[in-house]
C-alpha cells in the first residue's frame, strides 16, 4: 500500500508546484506527441504523391474523429468521478467508476465497428468516396475502424482512468508508446521501399500501435495489482443510477463539446475554401501550428483535473484554488512565449510546411490571428476543466455552446463580411476574449462560494 500512500501524499500534502507539475507535464508531453501522431499518417502518405491515397486518409478523418466523442464520454466522465470519490475516500465508487468506464468504452468500440461493418457501403458513400477513392478509403478504414475502433478508444480511456488516481506519468507513457510506434511503423508500411501498402499501411500501423498501447495498460494493471485504484474486474461493473448519472453528467457535455469543435472547424474551412486552394492550404498549416499550443493548454487543464477533483471532494478548498492558480500562471507564461515567437516570425513557421509565396503571404496573416487566441484559451480551458473536475457537466456544456454556436460561428460570418478572408482568422480570438472574461467571473464566483462553505450545485 506504500505506492497508494504516495499518491495520497501527492494530492494532499505535496508542494503545489510539485503536485501540479507532476500531474501536468506528462499530460502535456503526451498531448504534444499526439499532435505529431495526428500528422504522421497524412505526412507519410503525402510522400507517395498519389492523390487517391491522400484522399483516403482525409475522407476517413470524420469517422476517426467520432471516436473522440466516446473517449470523452467514458474517459472524462469516469475519471472525474474516480478522482472525486478518492477525495472523499469512497473506494467502492472508485472501483465501480473505473470498471464502468472500461467496459462501456470496450462495448462502444465493438459496437462502433459492428455498425460500420454492417453499413459499410452507405458509410463510404456518406463520407464522400467515389469510384477512384472508394477502394483506398475502405482499405484504410478496415484497420482503423472495422478492426481498430475498440483498441483506439480503449487505450485513450484507460489513460484517463490511470491519470485519475495521480499516475500521470504512466498514463502518458502508455499513450506516447502507441503514438511513437505509429510514427516509426508508418514509413515501413506505407513507402515503396517498405511494404508498399499506401493508405492501408497507415491504417495497419495505427491499429498495431493502439493495440500495443492497450497492452501497456493491461501489463501496468497486472504489475500494480493491489497497488492501484483502477479496477477492470467485471464483477465491479455497476449500472446503478448514481454511477451512470455522474459519469454521463460530465461525459456527455464533454462529447458534445468535441462535436461542436469539429463543426466549427468544418465551417471555418468551408468559408476559407471560397478563396481558393492557396488560402485553404495556408489556413490548414496555421491550424496545425496552433494545435501545438492548443494541445499543450488542453494537456495542462486535463493534467490538473485529478488534483482539483480530489481536493474539492476532500474539502480542501485552499489547495484546490492554489492548484488552479499555479497551473494558470505557468500555462499563461508558456503561451505568451509561444505567441511572441509566432507573431514575430510567422513566415519562418509557415515555410516549415510549404515555401509557396502565396501560401506564406496568406499564412502570415492567418497565424497572427489564430495564435492571439491561445492565451485567452488558457483561462477558458481551465474553467471547463474545473467544471468537469467538480462534476458540473452542464457548465462545461454551456461554455462549449457559447464558444462555437453563440460566438465563434457568428463571428466567422460577420468578420468575413467586414474583412473578407483575413477576418476569418480572428473569429476564434473574438470568441475566446469573451469566454475568458466569463471564465474569470465564474471561477471567482465558484471559489467565493466554496470559501463560504456553500457546496456547488450539481447538475
Amino acid at each position: 500500500m506504500q505506492e497508494l500512500d504516495k499518491k495520497t501524499w501527492l494530492f494532499e500534502s505535496a508542494p503545489l508546484s510539485r503536485a501540479v507539475m507532476t500531474l501536468a507535464i506528462p499530460t502535456v508531453l503526451s498531448s504534444l506527441v499526439t499532435v505529431l501522431y495526428n500528422l504522421a499518417d497524412t505526412y507519410f502518405v503525402s510522400m507517395l504523391n498519389d492523390p487517391v491515397e491522400n484522399a483516403a486518409v482525409t475522407l476517413a478523418a470524420p469517422v476517426m474523429l467520432a471516436f473522440n466523442a466516446v473517449n470523452n464520454l467514458f474517459g472524462v466522465g469516469s475519471s472525474s468521478l474516480m478522482s472525486r470519490s478518492l477525495g472523499c475516500k469512497d473506494y467502492d465508487t472508485v472501483a465501480k467508476a473505473s470498471a464502468f468506464g472500461f467496459y462501456c468504452s470496450l462495448f462502444a468500440g465493438l459496437l462502433f465497428s459492428a455498425l460500420c461493418f454492417i453499413f459499410r457501403s452507405p458509410l463510404l458513400t456518406l463520407i464522400g468516396t467515389d469510384a477512384d477513392t472508394r477502394a483506398a478509403t475502405d482499405a484504410y478504414m478496415l484497420w482503423t475502424v472495422l478492426l481498430g475502433a475498440a483498441p483506439t478508444i480503449l487505450n485513450v480511456v484507460m489513460a484517463y482512468l490511470v491519470r485519475a488516481e495521480g499516475s500521470a506519468m504512466h498514463a502518458s507513457l502508455g499513450t506516447m508508446t502507441g503514438c511513437l510506434l505509429n510514427i516509426a511503423l508508418d514509413p515501413i508500411f506505407i513507402m515503396p521501399w517498405g511494404l508498399d501498402m499506401g493508405a492501408a499501411g497507415a491504417g495497419l500501423a495505427t491499429f498495431i500501435s493502439n493495440c500495443v498501447a492497450c497492452g501497456y495498460f493491461f501489463v501496468l494493471l497486472a504489475v500494480k495489482r493491489g497497488k492501484t485504484y483502477v479496477c477492470v474486474d467485471i464483477r465491479r461493473l455497476s449500472f446503478s443510477r448514481s454511477i451512470v448519472a455522474n459519469v454521463c453528467g460530465v461525459g456527455i457535455p464533454a462529447s458534445i463539446q468535441n462535436l461542436l469543435n469539429v463543426t466549427g472547424m468544418t465551417i471555418l474551412n468551408n468559408f476559407t475554401g471560397a478563396y481558393g486552394p492557396d488560402a485553404i492550404a495556408a489556413m490548414g498549416i496555421c491550424q496545425k501550428l496552433t494545435q501545438v499550443s492548443m494541445y499543450a493548454t488542453l494537456g495542462f487543464s486535463q493534467g490538473v483535473m485529478p488534483l482539483v477533483s480530489y481536493n474539492y471532494s476532500s474539502g480542501d478548498v485552499k489547495r484546490m484554488k492554489g492548484g488552479v492558480r499555479y497551473a494558470l500562471t505557468v500555462c499563461l507564461a508558456a503561451m505568451l512565449v509561444i505567441v511572441s515567437l509566432f507573431v514575430l516570425f510567422p513566415e519562418f513557421f509557415i515555410r516549415l510546411f510549404m515555401d509557396d509565396p502565396d501560401v506564406v503571404e496568406y499564412g502570415r496573416h492567418f497565424l497572427v490571428g489564430l495564435i492571439l487566441a491561445q492565451p485567452f484559451m488558457c483561462l477558458d480551458f481551465m474553467c471547463v476543466g474545473v467544471f468537469q473536475a467538480v462534476g458540473l457537466g452542464l457548465g462545461s456544456l454551456i461554455f462549449a455552446v457559447l464558444r462555437k454556436v453563440v460566438l465563434e460561428i457568428p463571428a466567422i460570418i460577420v468578420l468575413n463580411r467586414l474583412f473578407p478572408l483575413y477576418g476569418l482568422a480572428y473569429s476564434q480570438l473574438t470568441a475566446e476574449v469573451v469566454l475568458a472574461c466569463a471564465a474569470a467571473g465564474v471561477l471567482v464566483w465558484m471559489f467565493r462560494r466554496l470559501d463560504r462553505g456553500e457546496p456547488l450545485r450539481r447538475r
